[in-house]
C-alpha cells in the first residue's frame, strides 16, 4: 500500500484526491497539509479519509509512512518544498508549473537523483483519449511532416481572479496566463513537435486591472526543420474554446478531433483527398482508449512505477523543465522584442528568479487582495485540450 500526503488543499487538490481515491487496493491518503485547516477538514469529509491533518508540511519531512506527496501549493513556493520532500526521501508529483525559473527546475531535478526518487510534474492533459490518439495518428506518418501548427490556449476570468493574494504578481505567481494556464497546451505542442530552435512573442495585460503579469501572450515558434507553430494564450477569451491544429504534408487534424486531406490537380490547385481522409479515421478510431484519464492517468502512472520499483515515469523533471524552458523563451523574447534562440543557456537574462523579476514588465499595480474565495469550484476549459 502506498501512503500518500496532499501538501496544500486549494481548489487543485480536489482533483488529486477524487484521483487516489480510484485506487483504494494500490494507495491511501494518510495526510492532509494546509497552513489553515478549514479547507482540509473538508475535504477529510467529503472524501471520508481516515488521515491526519498538519499545518506544516515540515512534519511529513520525518514521517516514515509517507511514500510519495502530491505538491499543490501557489508556484512560488514549488522548489522549496519540492526539494524537501525529495531531500527527505519522498516520491512526489508537483502540480503545474514545475517552478519560477529554469534554475530552480534545475536544482529540482538534482534534488530527484540524488535522493533516487520520482519527481513528476503534472501534465494531465496527455492522458486524454482524444490527445493521446492524435500524438499517435502524428507518429504514424499518416499526416506526413508537420509544416503549420495552430495552439489557441484561451481561457476566460474575471476581474476578482487576480484579487486572491498570491496571483497577478510575479513574485508570487511567476508570471501571468502563459505561465499558469497556457502550460498544458505548450506541454503537449512540444511533446508532439519537439523543442523549437527560435521563440518570438509579444504580452501585455489588456483587461484585467488588479494584475500586473500579462493576461494575453501570443508567440511564433520556428523549427530546424522549417516548421512553424503559432501559440496563442489568453484570459479574456470569452467560450474558452481551445485547440491544437497539425496541417501536415498529406492531411490536417486536430484535437477537438477534425481532419481535412488534399492531393492536387494538374494544376497544383487542391481536390479533397477521401480516401486518405477515411483511412486516417480508421486508424484513429482504431486506437485503444485509455484505462484511466486526466489525473487519474498520470496517478496510475507514477503508482505503478513506485510498484515495480522504476523511476521511469511518462513526466519526470526534465519533461517538466521543457515547459519551463518555453516560457521563459516566450517572456524572454516579448520582453527584449528580439527572437530568442534554444536551448537557453544559464546565461539567460531570466534564467533565474532573480532575473525574471528584475526584468518582468509590471503592466498594472495589484492594489487589491484576498486570503480566499468563499468557492473552490473551478472550470477546466472548454474542450480539455
Amino acid at each position: 500500500m502506498i501512503r500518500i500526503a496532499l501538501i496544500g488543499t486549494g481548489s487543485i487538490a480536489d482533483a488529486h484526491l477524487e484521483a487516489y481515491t480510484r485506487f483504494p487496493d494500490r494507495c491511501q491518503v494518510v495526510a492532509l497539509v494546509n497552513n489553515t485547516t478549514e479547507k482540509a477538514h473538508r475535504l477529510k469529509i467529503k472524501y471520508k479519509l481516515d488521515c491526519q491533518i498538519m499545518q506544516d508540511y515540515r512534519e511529513l519531512l520525518i514521517r516514515k509512512e509517507v511514500d510519495l506527496v502530491s505538491i499543490c501549493i501557489p508556484p512560488q513556493d514549488h522548489a522549496a518544498v519540492t526539494i524537501d520532500c525529495l531531500k527527505a526521501g519522498k516520491h512526489v508529483l508537483l502540480e503545474k508549473p514545475m517552478a519560477m525559473s529554469l534554475e530552480e527546475c534545475d536544482r529540482m531535478i538534482e534534488a530527484a537523483e540524488a535522493s533516487g526518487r520520482i519527481l513528476s510534474v503534472v501534465a494531465q492533459n496527455r492522458y486524454f483519449d482524444h490527445i493521446v490518439k492524435l500524438k499517435t495518428t502524428l507518429d504514424s506518418g499518416l499526416v506526413g511532416k508537420i509544416a503549420h501548427a495552430k495552439v489557441e490556449s484561451h481561457w476566460w476570468r474575471g476581474q476578482n481572479y487576480y484579487d486572491l493574494w498570491w496571483r497577478g504578481t510575479w513574485e508570487t505567481e511567476g508570471g501571468g496566463c502563459t505561465l499558469n494556464h497556457g502550460v498544458h497546451h505548450i506541454d503537449i505542442l512540444q511533446w508532439m513537435m519537439g523543442m523549437p530552435q527560435t521563440v518570438q512573442a509579444v504580452i501585455s495585460n489588456a483587461l484585467h486591472s488588479n494584475s500586473e503579469v500579462e493576461d494575453i501572450s501570443v508567440a511564433l515558434l520556428s523549427y530546424s526543420n522549417g516548421s512553424i507553430a503559432q501559440f496563442t494564450c489568453s484570459v479574456n477569451h470569452h467560450g474558452e474554446e481551445q485547440q491544437i491544429v497539425f496541417h501536415g504534408e498529406k492531411a490536417r487534424v486536430s484535437a477537438p478531433w477534425k481532419i481535412g486531406a488534399s492531393t492536387q490537380m494538374e494544376n497544383g490547385f487542391p481536390k479533397r483527398n477521401n480516401e486518405l481522409e477515411k483511412e486516417i479515421e480508421r486508424y484513429y478510431n482504431g486506437l485503444a482508449s485509455l484505462p484511466f484519464t486526466g489525473h487519474s492517468g498520470q496517478i496510475d502512472d507514477i503508482l505503478s512505477s513506485i510498484e515495480r520499483g522504476s523511476l521511469a515515469v511518462m513526466i519526470d523533471g526534465h519533461e517538466g523543465r521543457k515547459v519551463i524552458e518555453l516560457v521563459t523563451a516566450i517572456y524572454e523574447a516579448a520582453i527584449i522584442a528580439k527572437p530568442v534562440q534554444l536551448p537557453l543557456t544559464i546565461d539567460s537574462p531570466l534564467y533565474t528568479r532573480e532575473g525574471i523579476l528584475t526584468h518582468a514588465p509590471r503592466f498594472n499595480k495589484k492594489l487589491k487582495s484576498v486570503a480566499s474565495f468563499g468557492t473552490n469550484e473551478i472550470t477546466l476549459g472548454g474542450n480539455n485540450v
